[in-house]
Parts: C-alpha cells; structure tokens; sequence
C-alpha cells in the first residue's frame, strides 16, 4: 500500500484558495461590508488553480470544493431564501462555467506573466458571462427564446460582469502575487 506523500506546494496552494473563500463567506455574514458581497473572488480562485495545479483534476477539483463548501454555507444561511433546498437555481451552469475557467487557465496562464494572467481574467469573464447566462436564459419567462432574448439577458449582465471583472482583477493579484512571493522565498513552492 503507497502512502500519500506530503507536496507543500499543493497545500500553499489549496490553503490560499480556502483563505480565498473563508473570505468570501465572512463578507457575505458582514452587515457592515456588504458591498463587498458583490465582488465574487469565485472567477480568481478557478483560474489560480487551473494555473498552479498539475494534473488533470486537482486544477478543476481543488478550486470547485471550495467553492462548493463556500456556497453550501451561503445557501444554507445568509442566502437561504434564494436557494432551491440544496443551492441555488441554474447552480449547474454556474459551475460549468467554472469549470470552464479553471480549464482555460490551465490553457492560457503556461508561465505566470501579467499579459497571459490579464488574457485568462478576460477569457474567464466572458466564459462566465456567455455559460451562466446561457442558464439564466434557457427556459427563461422574462427573456424570448430566440437570439434577441439570449442578447437581451446578457446585456442585462453588464453590470454583474463588470463586478465580476472588477473582482477576478483584485483577487487574482492578490493570489498570484502572494503565491509568486512565496515561491521565491521558499524554493520548496517551486514547480517539480
């Protein structure tokens, strides 16, 4: 029988994003930074994992926990009248577009550098907009079932797009950038 071997890496790793979405938990219980609620750091913590994480699952798997839990504790209180029993209506397509994300940073972000981690958050902004939109609209009473009715249920995602980018932008620079730090002062962090 093998025994699992201790990576410091993956663990700096997964620790950052836990810190991430103990985070985002704590702004949505807080009266007093509410505000903050609406800047998700959801879109930063899949890419920094798609980025960081080798593998084929940790980089999908790692960062979804998180944010499962993360929502599981929301759903089941401070949002509790928005949910459907277990999370949220259209929680699917938010989740695949997630998935998505964490997929396209392990695409995109090859070598952490600022032109190739501001391409991800665009590229994860628009996965994001189009893929949970998608969901929003399939079945939708409010918007048409046609083209105009899928432009007009994006358009009226603007404003949650641009807190979302606005977001990705702040929480991504602080994940990389810690990380980043930490793998220049600790050599153990750097990729094997």
């Amino acid at each position: 029988m093998s025994v699992l071997k201790f990576n410091p890496r993956n663990a700096v790793l997964l620790l950052i994003i836990i810190i991430i979405a103990i985070i985002r938990v704590l702004n949505n219980f807080s009266t007093g930074i509410t505000p903050l609620a609406n800047y998700s750091p959801l879109a930063a913590m899949a890419l920094f994992g798609g980025a960081y994480f080798g593998g084929r699952i940790k980089p999908l798997a790692f960062p979804l926990a998180a944010i499962f839990i993360s929502d599981v504790i929301l759903f089941a209180t401070v949002y509790k009248q928005y949910g459907n029993g277990f999370l949220y209506s259209g929680w699917v397509w938010v989740y695949a577009a997630f998935l998505l994300i964490a997929w396209s940073a392990k695409l995109i972000i090859k070598k952490v550098k600022v032109h190739s981690l501001v391409m991800a958050i665009v590229v994860a902004v628009l996965i994001h907009w189009i893929v949970a939109d998608l969901g929003v609209w399939i079945g939708s009473a409010e918007y048409e079932q046609n083209l105009s009715g899928f432009t007009a249920c994006l358009i009226a995602a603007i404003p949650f797009e641009l807190r979302l980018l606005t977001a990705t932008i702040i929480y991504s620079a602080i994940m990389f950038v810690v990380f980043e730090w930490m793998k220049k002062r600790f050599h153990v962090l750097q990729t094997i």
